[in-house]
């Protein structure tokens, strides 16, 4: 199974890291069940890991439960003039909704 991590992900990662000088942190990606779609992802920022966890670019964390829902999934780190936040596009999503993060499959 695979997570495409796109430079910008990467690159808001290490300034981040910098930001916090906390130089393992990465982003973790989760996929639970609920939202308005079906399930959502959650995303946050951890230094921690557990040995059923994933590890892409040493950037994004993402787990053994997760990785199907996930997989071939792209995530990206978008700035805009409403904001910045990181993206996932999911190849699996059938739908999604106008909040980004709530998909079905």
């Amino acid at each position: 199974m695979t997570l495409i991590i796109d430079d910008s992900a990467v690159k808001r990662i290490e300034e981040l890291r910098t930001a916090q000088s906390k130089d393992s942190l990465m982003l973790r990606i989760t996929v639970d069940g609920g939202g308005c779609s079906g399930f959502q992802y959650k995303l946050e920022l951890t230094e921690d890991t557990t040995d059923k966890d994933k590890i892409f670019d040493n950037a994004v964390i993402a787990d053994d439960i997760s990785m199907p829902f996930l997989n071939g999934s792209t995530v990206k780190f978008d700035q805009g003039l409403i904001g910045s936040e990181f993206k996932i596009e999911n190849p699996n999503a059938v739908s999604g909704c106008g909040c980004g993060t709530s998909f079905s499959v």
